[in-house]
């Protein structure tokens, strides 16, 4: 890609800065899931007890990193305006999760030792298992992405007019947020405070004009090195 093209791109797409909250959050939920110094808190509902283990749910499961993933990026290069919206939301929860598990360390004690049945599932489930701790369970940010994820397809005036997408959307949604439970990998009461804080959220963001407050954010931090470039000449 030559200079200028390269220019454009980044001026067309300058609302990437969004991103940059990955190196954030990683970093933070990283650090959480290596304490072993804190006590835990164990999530567990009679619910829970009720449900079987079941392998065939990590289609769903792993299907929810492509399903996020996907959404975002197609606001991304479609729709600035979907794009902050979505990201305003689904970024906001997950700060908010990562804030409950700083002062409020919880787990879950659900996963079955063995299996009954050895197949390319279990093995997943396994590996899931093994590379991911069964701490800073609640509320569930795989339930709340998923959640958040289909409010934002369905306020989205584009998509929600194809009947496909928001039912295949919200089929989705409901076999994400299962397959927590049926893999062991959250309990009930993780989903239902999940679930709890989409509903909050949703009804915050999309009730303010978000891009306008990313653009009056940008302006500021734009007129902020100006003046500091200005007063460098002055100095100078």
């Amino acid at each position: 890609m030559r200079l200028q093209q390269w220019k454009k791109f980044l001026h067309k797409y300058h609302h990437g800065w969004v991103f940059s909250y990955f190196i954030i959050y990683l970093t933070w939920f990283v650090l959480l899931e290596k304490r072993d110094y804190v006590q835990f808190y164990p999530m567990h509902m009679r619910l829970d007890d009720y449900i079987p283990f079941c392998e065939y749910f990590i289609i769903p499961y792993l299907l929810w990193f492509f399903y996020i993933a996907g959404v975002i990026l197609y606001f991304f290069f479609t729709n600035k305006k979907d794009f902050y919206k979505c990201c305003a939301l689904l970024f906001s929860g997950m700060t908010i999760c990562l804030i409950i598990y700083t002062f409020f360390p919880n787990e879950q004690n659900l996963r079955p030792e063995t299996f009954s049945n050895t197949n390319i599932f279990t093995k997943i489930v396994q590996y899931i298992y093994s590379s991911d701790t069964s701490t800073n369970v609640c509320p569930s940010i795989h339930v709340f992405n998923s959640i958040g994820t289909f409010m934002a397809i369905a306020e989205s005036k584009k998509l929600r007019k194809h009947k496909g997408i928001l039912g295949g959307s919200f089929v989705l949604t409901i076999l994400i947020c299962l397959s927590t439970v049926f893999l062991k990998q959250h309990s009930c009461v993780d989903g239902f405070c999940g679930l709890g804080l989409a509903i909050i959220l949703y009804t915050i963001v999309y009730r303010i004009n978000i891009e306008k407050l990313f653009s009056t954010f940008l302006e500021l931090k734009k007129d902020k090195t100006e003046a500091k470039i200005k007063n460098k000449k002055f100095n100078f």
